[in-house]
């Protein structure tokens, strides 16, 4: 099952594994319980630490179990590292989780079973799985299943489960999308999320305050940082919209990597410099220092109010939404963004993907080998994908592209997308479409809600000059959220970089 590379790999960190555990599975005559068992058996073969039985009574097979944590199903591609993580701290190896959240985690009381629908080829889902299971080793009050919804196809289409990550709790709907250790606090420990958000209004004045951890906000908290100035960081999501993102191959000095891979590496990048980094939090409230000398203020949802000397907004860019009738009723039923993550929930049903842009096509040609039939529908006269992309769309037998196309309505059955209903451009009646899921391609809308009229904006991009300098003194922008041509991930960390070094020189200039 593992190749002898994984192995020796494998085999250098089950070294930091300090107490015995056994490993229970569940298993049938199926082809998946023979890998799984190749894959526990290869696994126990590393270390004398971990034991294997095969006697588990399980419900769902093939499924194993390590003490309060379950994966059912092939913990594969994108979760094999859920599984090694788990396997180590099941051992007794220290996570990298501050102490201050370790302590909080083991003081939760009540009964938790949580259950994570993920896919393999997933990017985000990693994130979640991770952190229930790291929440299910540190307090015995916790337990985690991690399901792989394109193996329980039925049961996951049974609870209308059409995007992963989705989260259950106690056998209820809990959460979609991805979510790291704090959010997960914030929404089962009421009370610490009160000490916490005391906490941050207490913090001192910063020199300089990031709004964001994309790309751009993550270069403008390195470069602040660099000259020793107080910089703060407010981390919704390492990396933003580039978690979102598979194949990179165009940020210069990379030649590959992917977005998971890259926010990673921006936010270990970050941390090796004295930032504080205030996590899961967003901006909900922008109150500009009223006269010169004063102080920025930034009201977060949470409650707290942080308070610097200048700010980069850098809160970058989401998903951009169709508008028809259906759309919010059916999003996470059938209404979907992500490609990647939800399309193996769509296995060998009809699909259509909105958008002829690159994120379009691309996203056309990786449902093409996942689903029975992808339509996609263009509004322009033609595609505006690369040549390259158009080439490889072309030749896929189970694809339909409809140009000159406006979609109207989301269809559905109460419970999950049944179609969509469109309008030809170019004349003729309105057309419908019968499917089981819509993927939207159509761009992205920059985060600026939350700033209600305090800065100058066109079309909800925050309006910049050559500095990165907005229309309030010792306020800057950088990233997809303002109107800075071409949204581009080196684009961005440029622009990042240049709006701390323009905070810096308004700080000792003015301040």
């Amino acid at each position: 099952m593992l190749d002898d590379s994984i192995k020796s790999q494998l085999t250098s960190h089950f070294a930091h594994i300090k107490q015995p555990f056994v490993i229970t599975a569940s298993l049938d005559e199926s082809e998946q319980s023979k890998e799984m068992l190749s894959l526990l058996q290869d696994i126990v073969g590393l270390t004398d630490k971990i034991t294997l039985r095969t006697d588990g009574n399980a419900s769902r097979r093939p499924s194993f179990a390590l003490n309060r944590i379950e994966f059912v199903g092939l913990p594969m591609g994108h979760e094999f590292s859920s599984l090694v993580l788990a396997l180590l701290q099941t051992g007794g190896h220290p996570s990298k989780l501050d102490e201050q959240s370790i302590s909080r985690i083991q003081g939760i009381e009540g009964r938790f079973e949580f259950e994570t629908w993920f896919s393999q080829s997933c990017q985000n889902c990693p994130d979640v799985v991770q952190a229930l299971n790291l929440l299910a080793v540190l307090n015995p009050n916790i337990r985690h299943q991690a399901i792989d919804g394109a193996l329980f196809a039925d049961e996951a289409e049974g609870r209308q489960i059409l995007t992963v990550p989705s989260v259950w709790l106690n056998g209820e709907p809990f959460a979609q999308g991805r979510m790291e250790v704090t959010d997960i606090l914030a929404k089962i420990d009421s009370q610490g999320s009160a000490r916490e958000t005391a906490a941050l209004s207490e913090k001192a004045p910063f020199d300089v305050l990031v709004l964001g951890a994309g790309p751009a906000g993550a270069a403008a908290a390195i470069y602040a940082a660099r000259k020793g100035i107080r910089t703060g960081l407010v981390a919704e999501r390492f990396g933003g919209q580039v978690q979102d993102t598979m194949a990179i191959e165009n940020f210069i000095s990379v030649t590959h990597t992917e977005g998971p891979q890259l926010s990673r590496a921006l936010e270990e990048h970050v941390k090796s410099y004295e930032v504080d980094i205030i996590r899961a939090q967003r901006a909900e409230q922008l109150l500009p220092a009223a006269h010169a000398g004063e102080l920025h203020q930034v009201t977060l949802e949470s409650g707290a109010t942080l308070k610097s000397k200048t700010l980069i907004i850098a809160t970058g860019a989401r998903w951009r939404e169709m508008g028809v009738p259906g759309e919010q009723q059916y999003k996470a039923r059938g209404v979907c963004f992500c490609p990647h993550c939800d399309g193996p929930l769509f296995k060998g049903k009809r699909v259509a993907v909105i958008g002829g842009g690159n994120s379009g096509v691309e996203a056309a040609i990786d449902l093409a080998g996942i689903v029975a039939h992808v339509t996609l529908l263009e509004f322009d006269s033609q595609l505006r994908a690369d040549e390259v992309l158009q080439r490889k769309l072309a030749i896929l037998p189970n694809v339909q592209v409809i140009t000159h196309a406006q979609t109207t309505e989301v269809l559905g059955d109460g419970s999950k997308v049944t179609g969509l209903r469109y309008q030809p451009r170019n004349g003729g009646e309105g057309q419908e479409l019968a499917l089981e899921g819509i993927f939207v391609q159509i761009g992205l809308l920059p985060n600026t809600d939350w700033l209600k009229d305090q800065l100058a904006i066109n079309r909800g991009e925050i309006i910049t000059d050559a500095r990165g300098a907005t229309s309030i003194g010792g306020i800057f922008a950088a990233g997809d959220c303002t109107n800075v041509p071409y949204k581009q991930i080196v684009i961005a960390t440029g622009e990042g970089a240049k709006a701390a070094l323009s905070a810096f020189d308004h700080l000792i200039r003015t301040c």
